[in-house]
């Protein structure tokens, strides 16, 4: 049933199509942004918020991550697969904080936010993310390659600049 604009049910109209999940997941992360924002101290609205205050709340969530990141100090640091416990912190996965930024990103600009003052796009946020990922992969062992671009041709083999060759050779 959906609501008529009396706010009474109407029996003909379809129901709302359920969210996505990751419609599901960029609504609940928004609420919770958005209870960060009213306890904040001194309480902060949305058209106030900076990308300081992005990376404080990131840094506010580590305290709720489930990833183990050595401290270079560590006899741990560097090692995947670490063969004893630790006293080393917990926190937020990169992957899982940049998927955050993305979903609020989207939530701001959906929620009537102009894109050119999006305080989740800007580069303090992206630069915070990178230092994120590569300390996370050095303290695990772990490198992230950056990805090589394409060039122009893109049915070239990137190692021989031959063509590539289709899966069936018809001859």
């Amino acid at each position: 049933m959906a609501v008529c604009s009396d706010n009474h049910y109407d029996p003909l109209s379809p129901p709302p199509a359920p969210l996505s999940r990751y419609e599901s997941q960029k609504r609940r992360d928004w609420n919770t942004f958005g209870q960060y924002l009213r306890n904040h101290r001194p309480p902060l609205t949305l058209s106030r918020c900076s990308g300081a205050h992005i990376l404080e709340f990131l840094r506010y969530l580590d305290q709720f991550g489930k990833t183990k990141v050595h401290a270079p100090c560590c006899p741990f640091f560097g090692q995947p697969h670490p063969p004893a416990p630790c006293p080393c912190p917990l926190r937020q996965a990169w992957g899982s904080l940049d998927a955050l930024i993305g979903r609020l990103r989207a939530a701001f600009e959906e929620n009537g936010g102009p894109s050119d003052t999006n305080p989740f796009a800007t580069r303090a946020i992206r630069l915070y993310l990178r230092d994120v990922r590569e300390s996370q992969a050095k303290a695990r062992g772990i490198a992230y390659d950056k990805k090589k671009k394409r060039g122009r041709n893109a049915n070239t083999n990137t190692t021989t600049n031959k063509p590539l060759r289709h899966h069936l050779d018809l001859h």
